[in-house]
Protein backbone atom coordinates (compact mmCIF):
# COMPACT_ATOMS: atom_id res chain seq x y z
CA UNK A 1 0.00 0.00 0.00
CA UNK A 2 1.88 2.95 -1.05
CA UNK A 3 2.01 6.20 1.24
CA UNK A 4 -0.86 8.47 -0.01
CA UNK A 5 -3.36 4.78 -0.37
CA UNK A 6 -2.32 4.30 3.55
CA UNK A 7 -3.00 8.29 4.54
CA UNK A 8 -6.33 7.84 2.46
CA UNK A 9 -7.32 4.89 4.54
CA UNK A 10 -6.59 6.32 8.08
CA UNK A 11 -8.63 9.68 6.63
CA UNK A 12 -11.41 6.95 5.84
CA UNK A 13 -11.57 5.69 9.13
CA UNK A 14 -11.68 9.42 10.83
CA UNK A 15 -8.42 9.52 12.34
CA UNK A 16 -7.73 13.07 13.24
CA UNK A 17 -4.00 12.93 13.30
CA UNK A 18 -4.51 11.54 9.60
CA UNK A 19 -6.77 14.71 8.55
CA UNK A 20 -4.08 17.26 9.88
CA UNK A 21 -1.19 15.37 8.10
CA UNK A 22 -3.06 15.74 4.51
CA UNK A 23 -4.34 18.88 5.21
CA UNK A 24 -0.37 19.89 6.19
CA UNK A 25 0.92 17.86 2.54
CA UNK A 26 -1.87 19.50 1.04
CA UNK A 27 -0.84 22.93 2.14
CA UNK A 28 2.49 22.36 1.31
CA UNK A 29 4.52 24.66 -1.58
CA UNK A 30 7.44 22.05 -1.78
CA UNK A 31 7.03 20.41 -5.59
CA UNK A 32 8.10 17.19 -3.75
CA UNK A 33 4.73 17.24 -1.90
CA UNK A 34 2.77 18.71 -4.83
CA UNK A 35 2.51 14.84 -6.63
CA UNK A 36 1.94 12.98 -2.99
CA UNK A 37 -1.01 15.42 -2.57
CA UNK A 38 -2.36 15.10 -5.71
CA UNK A 39 -2.50 11.44 -5.64
CA UNK A 40 -4.27 11.37 -1.83
CA UNK A 41 -6.80 13.38 -3.43
CA UNK A 42 -7.33 11.05 -6.28
CA UNK A 43 -7.39 8.73 -3.88
CA UNK A 44 -10.63 10.11 -1.42
CA UNK A 45 -12.59 11.73 -4.13
CA UNK A 46 -15.06 8.95 -4.04
CA UNK A 47 -15.35 9.67 -0.25
CA UNK A 48 -15.96 13.34 -0.68
CA UNK A 49 -18.72 15.22 -1.38
CA UNK A 50 -21.43 14.72 1.16
CA UNK A 51 -20.95 17.49 3.40
CA UNK A 52 -23.10 20.40 3.47
CA UNK A 53 -21.03 23.35 2.86
CA UNK A 54 -21.66 26.91 4.20
CA UNK A 55 -19.50 29.86 3.17
CA UNK A 56 -19.13 32.81 5.72
CA UNK A 57 -18.07 36.22 5.90
CA UNK A 58 -19.22 39.13 8.59
CA UNK A 59 -18.72 42.76 8.62
CA UNK A 60 -16.48 44.60 11.22
CA UNK A 61 -17.52 44.17 14.90
CA UNK A 62 -20.55 41.75 13.22
CA UNK A 63 -19.41 38.71 16.40
CA UNK A 64 -18.62 36.25 13.66
CA UNK A 65 -16.30 33.62 15.78
CA UNK A 66 -19.18 33.81 18.44
CA UNK A 67 -21.61 32.64 15.73
CA UNK A 68 -19.54 29.98 14.45
CA UNK A 69 -19.00 28.75 17.85
CA UNK A 70 -22.60 28.54 18.64
CA UNK A 71 -23.19 27.42 15.31
CA UNK A 72 -21.14 24.93 15.52
CA UNK A 73 -21.64 23.83 18.82
CA UNK A 74 -25.21 23.46 18.00
CA UNK A 75 -24.69 21.35 15.11
CA UNK A 76 -22.43 19.07 17.05
CA UNK A 77 -24.93 18.66 19.95
CA UNK A 78 -27.57 17.56 16.76
CA UNK A 79 -25.08 14.70 15.90
CA UNK A 80 -23.31 16.77 13.40
CA UNK A 81 -19.47 16.62 13.11
CA UNK A 82 -18.29 20.20 11.73
CA UNK A 83 -15.13 21.31 10.18
CA UNK A 84 -14.38 25.07 10.07
CA UNK A 85 -12.06 25.83 7.19
CA UNK A 86 -11.08 29.57 6.54
CA UNK A 87 -9.71 31.85 3.30
CA UNK A 88 -7.04 34.20 4.27
CA UNK A 89 -5.03 36.04 2.08
CA UNK A 90 -4.28 38.42 4.20
CA UNK A 91 -2.79 36.82 7.11
CA UNK A 92 0.62 36.86 6.06
CA UNK A 93 0.13 40.18 6.71
CA UNK A 94 -1.50 40.79 9.55
CA UNK A 95 -0.40 37.86 11.03
CA UNK A 96 -3.32 35.49 10.64
CA UNK A 97 -5.92 36.66 12.32
CA UNK A 98 -8.13 33.00 12.32
CA UNK A 99 -5.24 32.03 14.78
CA UNK A 100 -7.11 34.74 16.75
CA UNK A 101 -10.42 33.19 16.01
CA UNK A 102 -9.65 29.61 17.17
CA UNK A 103 -8.05 30.54 20.24
CA UNK A 104 -12.06 32.29 20.59
CA UNK A 105 -13.78 29.07 19.61
CA UNK A 106 -12.17 27.59 22.78
CA UNK A 107 -15.09 25.56 23.24
CA UNK A 108 -15.73 24.44 19.28
CA UNK A 109 -12.18 23.49 19.43
CA UNK A 110 -12.16 21.39 22.54
CA UNK A 111 -15.42 19.52 20.90
CA UNK A 112 -14.46 15.74 19.30
CA UNK A 113 -17.01 16.25 16.40
CA UNK A 114 -15.37 19.40 15.68
CA UNK A 115 -12.37 20.61 13.33
CA UNK A 116 -10.41 23.97 12.79
CA UNK A 117 -8.17 24.87 10.48
CA UNK A 118 -6.57 27.91 9.01
CA UNK A 119 -5.68 28.25 5.79
CA UNK A 120 -1.86 28.87 4.75
CA UNK A 121 -0.66 32.44 4.35
CA UNK A 122 0.22 33.35 1.35
CA UNK A 123 0.12 36.49 -1.22
CA UNK A 124 -2.44 35.00 -4.16
CA UNK A 125 -5.52 34.45 -3.07
CA UNK A 126 -5.68 32.13 -5.85
CA UNK A 127 -2.85 29.15 -4.22
CA UNK A 128 -5.17 29.54 -0.61
CA UNK A 129 -8.50 29.30 -2.58
CA UNK A 130 -7.14 25.98 -4.27
CA UNK A 131 -5.86 24.26 -1.10
CA UNK A 132 -9.07 25.34 0.76
CA UNK A 133 -10.82 23.51 -1.62
CA UNK A 134 -8.65 20.73 -1.29
CA UNK A 135 -9.00 20.79 2.33
CA UNK A 136 -12.66 20.78 2.08
CA UNK A 137 -12.30 17.21 -0.33
CA UNK A 138 -10.09 15.97 2.86
CA UNK A 139 -12.44 17.08 5.40
CA UNK A 140 -15.25 15.12 3.61
CA UNK A 141 -13.42 12.24 2.83
CA UNK A 142 -13.02 11.84 7.04
CA UNK A 143 -16.42 11.97 7.85
CA UNK A 144 -17.22 15.76 8.29
CA UNK A 145 -20.60 16.52 7.30
CA UNK A 146 -20.98 19.94 7.46
CA UNK A 147 -18.05 22.25 6.31
CA UNK A 148 -18.27 25.87 7.10
CA UNK A 149 -15.71 27.93 5.20
CA UNK A 150 -15.22 31.27 6.34
CA UNK A 151 -13.15 34.52 5.03
CA UNK A 152 -11.12 36.47 7.05
CA UNK A 153 -9.75 38.57 4.70
CA UNK A 154 -11.92 41.47 2.06
CA UNK A 155 -12.79 41.81 -1.33
CA UNK A 156 -12.03 38.82 -3.23
CA UNK A 157 -11.61 36.11 -0.93
CA UNK A 158 -15.52 36.64 -0.56
CA UNK A 159 -16.48 35.93 -3.97
CA UNK A 160 -13.72 33.09 -3.59
CA UNK A 161 -15.56 31.35 -0.44
CA UNK A 162 -18.71 32.04 -2.48
CA UNK A 163 -17.40 29.60 -5.51
CA UNK A 164 -16.67 26.71 -3.31
CA UNK A 165 -19.53 26.61 -1.00
CA UNK A 166 -23.36 25.25 -1.62
CA UNK A 167 -24.77 28.79 0.03
CA UNK A 168 -23.12 32.16 1.67
CA UNK A 169 -24.20 33.30 4.80
CA UNK A 170 -23.39 37.16 5.38
CA UNK A 171 -22.94 37.95 9.31
CA UNK A 172 -23.97 41.56 10.02
CA UNK A 173 -24.03 43.86 13.24
CA UNK A 174 -26.82 45.78 14.49
CA UNK A 175 -26.74 49.08 13.06
CA UNK A 176 -28.77 51.43 11.18
CA UNK A 177 -28.71 52.75 7.40
CA UNK A 178 -25.35 55.05 8.03
CA UNK A 179 -23.97 51.20 8.50
CA UNK A 180 -25.51 49.28 5.45
CA UNK A 181 -23.22 51.94 3.54
CA UNK A 182 -19.98 49.73 4.92
CA UNK A 183 -21.59 47.22 3.13
CA UNK A 184 -20.10 46.06 -0.41
CA UNK A 185 -23.42 45.86 -3.07
CA UNK A 186 -21.11 42.85 -4.22
CA UNK A 187 -21.08 40.96 -1.01
CA UNK A 188 -24.83 41.73 -0.63
CA UNK A 189 -25.27 40.20 -4.08
CA UNK A 190 -23.24 36.85 -2.79
CA UNK A 191 -25.23 36.73 0.33
CA UNK A 192 -27.74 33.48 -0.12
CA UNK A 193 -28.67 34.32 3.43
CA UNK A 194 -27.92 36.99 5.74
CA UNK A 195 -27.63 36.99 9.61
CA UNK A 196 -27.69 40.08 11.97
CA UNK A 197 -26.38 38.95 15.00
CA UNK A 198 -25.89 40.57 18.48
CA UNK A 199 -29.81 40.78 18.89
CA UNK A 200 -30.16 41.09 22.13
CA UNK A 201 -30.59 43.25 25.61
CA UNK A 202 -29.70 46.86 24.73
CA UNK A 203 -28.82 45.83 20.75
CA UNK A 204 -32.25 44.21 20.01
CA UNK A 205 -33.87 47.60 18.65
CA UNK A 206 -30.95 48.19 16.37
CA UNK A 207 -30.78 44.43 14.97
CA UNK A 208 -34.47 44.97 14.39
CA UNK A 209 -33.81 48.20 12.38
CA UNK A 210 -31.17 46.93 10.34
CA UNK A 211 -32.95 43.76 9.32
CA UNK A 212 -35.43 45.77 8.07
CA UNK A 213 -32.75 47.96 6.10
CA UNK A 214 -31.05 44.90 4.89
CA UNK A 215 -33.97 43.40 3.34
CA UNK A 216 -35.21 46.89 1.90
CA UNK A 217 -31.71 46.45 0.37
CA UNK A 218 -32.20 42.84 -0.78
CA UNK A 219 -35.85 43.92 -2.42
CA UNK A 220 -33.68 45.48 -4.58
CA UNK A 221 -30.88 43.21 -6.07
CA UNK A 222 -31.83 40.71 -8.89
CA UNK A 223 -32.56 37.13 -6.98
CA UNK A 224 -29.55 35.31 -6.96
CA UNK A 225 -31.52 31.82 -7.47
CA UNK A 226 -34.79 31.49 -8.76
CA UNK A 227 -37.71 31.01 -6.09
CA UNK A 228 -35.93 31.84 -3.16
CA UNK A 229 -36.09 35.36 -1.09
CA UNK A 230 -32.73 35.84 0.62
CA UNK A 231 -34.13 35.86 4.59
CA UNK A 232 -32.77 38.09 6.56
CA UNK A 233 -32.59 36.41 10.52
CA UNK A 234 -32.31 38.08 13.79
CA UNK A 235 -29.47 35.70 15.89
CA UNK A 236 -28.06 36.30 19.23
CA UNK A 237 -24.72 33.65 19.18
CA UNK A 238 -24.26 35.15 22.91
CA UNK A 239 -27.72 33.96 24.47
CA UNK A 240 -27.58 31.20 21.41
CA UNK A 241 -31.41 32.38 20.25
CA UNK A 242 -31.81 32.12 16.66
CA UNK A 243 -29.22 29.14 15.99
CA UNK A 244 -31.97 26.68 15.22
CA UNK A 245 -33.50 28.85 12.89
CA UNK A 246 -30.38 29.52 10.53
CA UNK A 247 -29.98 25.69 10.67
CA UNK A 248 -33.64 25.27 9.41
CA UNK A 249 -33.04 27.87 6.44
CA UNK A 250 -30.17 26.47 5.25
CA UNK A 251 -31.98 23.35 4.86
CA UNK A 252 -34.79 24.90 2.97
CA UNK A 253 -32.44 26.32 0.73
CA UNK A 254 -30.66 22.59 0.18
CA UNK A 255 -34.44 21.42 -0.39
CA UNK A 256 -35.12 24.32 -3.27
CA UNK A 257 -31.72 22.98 -5.29
CA UNK A 258 -32.33 19.82 -4.82
CA UNK A 259 -30.13 16.96 -6.02
CA UNK A 260 -29.94 17.90 -9.09
CA UNK A 261 -29.52 21.78 -8.83
CA UNK A 262 -26.56 20.84 -6.10
CA UNK A 263 -24.85 18.58 -8.60
CA UNK A 264 -24.97 21.35 -11.40
CA UNK A 265 -23.77 24.14 -9.45
CA UNK A 266 -20.92 21.92 -8.15
CA UNK A 267 -19.75 20.44 -11.64
CA UNK A 268 -20.23 24.17 -12.32
CA UNK A 269 -17.56 25.14 -9.88
CA UNK A 270 -15.23 22.30 -10.27
CA UNK A 271 -15.17 23.77 -14.12
CA UNK A 272 -14.27 27.28 -12.51
CA UNK A 273 -11.91 25.44 -10.62
CA UNK A 274 -9.63 23.47 -13.06
CA UNK A 275 -10.00 26.93 -15.43
CA UNK A 276 -8.50 28.65 -12.74
CA UNK A 277 -5.49 25.82 -11.84
CA UNK A 278 -4.89 25.89 -15.48
CA UNK A 279 -4.67 29.81 -15.37
CA UNK A 280 -2.31 29.40 -12.46
CA UNK A 281 -0.35 26.84 -13.91
CA UNK A 282 0.71 28.87 -16.89
CA UNK A 283 1.61 31.74 -15.01
CA UNK A 284 3.61 30.13 -12.67
CA UNK A 285 5.21 28.13 -16.01
CA UNK A 286 5.75 31.74 -17.48
CA UNK A 287 7.42 32.78 -14.32
CA UNK A 288 9.33 30.08 -14.29
CA UNK A 289 10.93 30.60 -18.08
CA UNK A 290 13.94 32.52 -17.19
CA UNK A 291 14.15 33.96 -21.56
CA UNK A 292 10.38 35.04 -20.54
CA UNK A 293 11.09 36.79 -17.28
CA UNK A 294 13.31 38.74 -18.93
CA UNK A 295 11.13 39.25 -22.07
CA UNK A 296 8.69 40.29 -19.68
CA UNK A 297 10.89 43.22 -18.29
CA UNK A 298 11.14 44.63 -21.33
CA UNK A 299 7.56 44.42 -22.48
CA UNK A 300 6.61 45.88 -19.04
CA UNK A 301 9.38 48.72 -19.83
CA UNK A 302 7.49 49.57 -23.21
CA UNK A 303 3.92 49.27 -21.50
CA UNK A 304 4.33 51.16 -19.12
CA UNK A 305 6.16 54.07 -21.53
CA UNK A 306 3.37 53.62 -23.79
CA UNK A 307 5.25 52.12 -26.48
CA UNK A 308 2.85 49.01 -27.05
CA UNK A 309 -0.89 48.49 -25.40
CA UNK A 310 -1.09 45.73 -22.24
CA UNK A 311 -2.81 42.99 -24.73
CA UNK A 312 -0.24 43.15 -28.03
CA UNK A 313 2.42 42.91 -25.25
CA UNK A 314 0.76 39.70 -23.57
CA UNK A 315 0.07 38.00 -26.91
CA UNK A 316 3.76 38.31 -27.59
CA UNK A 317 4.54 37.09 -24.17
CA UNK A 318 2.37 34.17 -25.12
CA UNK A 319 3.33 33.68 -28.69
CA UNK A 320 6.84 33.38 -27.59
CA UNK A 321 6.15 30.65 -24.99
CA UNK A 322 4.12 28.43 -26.78
CA UNK A 323 6.92 28.42 -29.34
CA UNK A 324 9.44 27.21 -26.90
Amino acid sequence: MSGSDSLASRLASGDRRALAKAITLIESTRPADRAAADALLEAILPQSGGAIRVGLSGTPGAGKSTFIEAFGTYLTAAGHKVAVLAVDPSSRRSGGSILGDKTRMERLSRDRNAFIRPSPAGEELGGVARRTREAILAVEAAGFDVVLVETVGVGQSETAVADMTDLFVLIHAPGGGDELQGVKRGIMELADMVVVNKADGDLLPAARRSAADLKGALHLMRPKHKGWTVPVLLVSALEEKGIAEVWAGIGEFRALLGESGLKAARQEQALAWMAAALRDGLLAALAADEDIAKETQRLEADVSAGRITPPAAAERLLARFLQT
